[in-house]
C-alpha cells in the first residue's frame, strides 16, 4: 500500500504533467535501428514553476514540511547551473520564505556558465547566493553552520539537501510512478538521467509498492554504476519504508548505465550534444546538458544496443532545466 496522502504538501506545480507520444524521433530513428521501441516523454519539465522540472515534485513535500515547523528560510545547496537551486528559490518565494543557497565551482568554465542560465534566475526569483564553494567542499555541513547562525538571531531556517534526494524529496516521485501506472499507456521502461539519487529511488519505490512490471533505468550523470547503484537503492529503501512499503525494494531493481558521464558531472559531451540537437530538431524539445541530454544520449545508447523490444513503450523523464543551456552557448553555438 502507498501512503503518501499523510506528508504535508505545499502546491508547486501543474500535476498530471503530460505524457506524449515522440513520433518524429521515433520514424527518424527507425532509418538507423532494427530494435526501436515507441517512445514517449513525460514533461516533468513543464512543472510550471521558474521553468520547471523535476525537483518542483519534491519541493512540494519539502517545503509542506518547512511550512508545517513554522520555517522563515530554505537552505540548500547545488552545482553553480544547479537546477534544484533555482526551483528551491522559486518554492521559497512562493511560500512565503527567504532562501539562500551555497553554490559548488564542480568544473571550470566560462563567464556565462558562472553568471547565466540558473545563475540569473536564482538571483531574479530572490535568492541570496551565500558562498560560492571549491568542488569537494562538505555542502552539507556549510548548510548546517548557517543554520545553526540563523537559529542563533531568532531566525527557524529549514535544511534541504541537494536535489531535495531524501526519503521525503523521492516521496514526489513515488507520485509521479502513480501518475505513469494511472496512465492508459502500458509503461514497460522509464529511461532519464540519475544524478542525486531522489527522481529515481521515488520511481522504484512507487513502482514496486504498487506491483509494477515497468522498469526504471537510470543514466548515470555524475559517478560510477556501482556507486550510483548503491546511492539509489539505499534511499528507495528508506524511501520505500517511510510509505509504508517496507522491504518492497530489491537491489536488482536498480538499473544504471554510466557510460555517458563523459569527463563528470557537467562536463559536456559529443553524445549529449547530438542528443540536444536531436530531440529539439525532432519533437521542438529542449533538453539540457547535465542530465537530460546525457540521459537521453544514453536511451539512445541502449537502443542501439538492442535492449528493449520494439513494441515496447519506453518513457523518457523530461526532468527540465533548459535554463542552463545559457550556460553552455559555446558548447552548442555553430562555428
Amino acid at each position: 500500500m502507498v501512503q503518501t496522502a499523510r506528508f504535508a504538501r505545499f502546491p508547486l506545480g501543474h500535476f498530471p504533467t503530460a505524457l506524449e507520444p515522440m513520433e518524429q524521433l521515433t520514424t527518424h530513428l527507425r532509418q538507423s535501428y532494427t530494435s526501436v521501441p515507441e517512445l514517449w516523454i513525460k514533461r516533468d519539465d513543464c512543472t510550471g514553476l521558474a521553468t520547471g522540472g523535476n525537483k518542483t515534485r519534491k519541493l512540494e513535500f519539502l517545503v509542506g514540511e518547512a511550512a508545517r515547523q513554522g520555517a522563515d528560510v530554505l537552505i540548500t545547496q547545488g552545482a553553480t547551473q544547479s537546477n534544484h537551486a533555482r526551483q528551491t528559490a522559486a518554492a521559497a518565494a512562493r511560500a512565503g520564505m527567504e532562501c539562500k543557497l551555497f553554490l559548488e565551482k564542480r568544473q571550470t568554465r566560462d563567464e556565462e556558465y558562472e553568471l547565466s542560465g540558473n545563475v540569473l534566475l536564482d538571483e531574479l526569483l530572490g535568492a541570496e547566493i551565500v558562498d560560492r564553494v571549491p568542488a569537494g567542499t562538505n555542502m552539507q555541513e556549510a548548510m548546517e553552520l548557517l543554520a545553526d547562525e540563523l537559529r542563533a538571531e531568532g531566525r527557524r531556517p529549514y535544511v534541504i539537501p541537494g536535489g531535495g534526494s531524501n526519503p521525503l524529496g523521492a516521496v514526489g516521485y513515488v507520485q509521479c510512478a502513480q501518475e505513469l501506472e494511472a496512465s492508459p499507456v502500458p509503461v514497460d521502461w522509464v529511461v532519464h538521467g540519475t544524478g542525486s539519487t531522489g527522481t529515481q529511488a521515488g520511481l522504484v519505490a512507487g513502482l514496486r509498492a504498487m506491483h509494477s512490471p515497468a522498469k526504471v533505468l537510470g543514466i548515470s550523470v555524475r559517478q560510477p554504476e556501482q556507486a550510483q547503484i548503491d546511492a539509489v537503492f539505499g534511499l528507495a529503501e528508506r524511501t520505500a519504508a517511510l510509505i509504508g512499503a517496507e522491504g518492497a525494494v530489491k537491489r536488482e531493481d536498480v538499473l544504471v548505465d554510466d557510460r555517458w558521464v563523459g569527463g563528470g558531472y557537467g562536463v559536456p559531451t559529443d553524445a549529449m550534444t547530438e542528443a540536444v540537437r536531436l530531440v529539439a530538431a525532432c519533437e521542438g524539445i529542449l533538453l539540457d546538458p547535465v542530465y537530460s541530454g546525457k540521459g537521453f544520449a544514453g536511451l539512445i545508447g541502449n537502443i542501439a544496443d538492442g535492449r528493449f523490444a520494439p513494441d515496447d513503450n519506453v518513457v523518457f523523464l523530461h526532468t527540465g532545466g533548459s535554463a542552463a543551456l545559457f550556460g553552455y552557448r559555446s558548447t552548442f553555438q555553430t562555428p
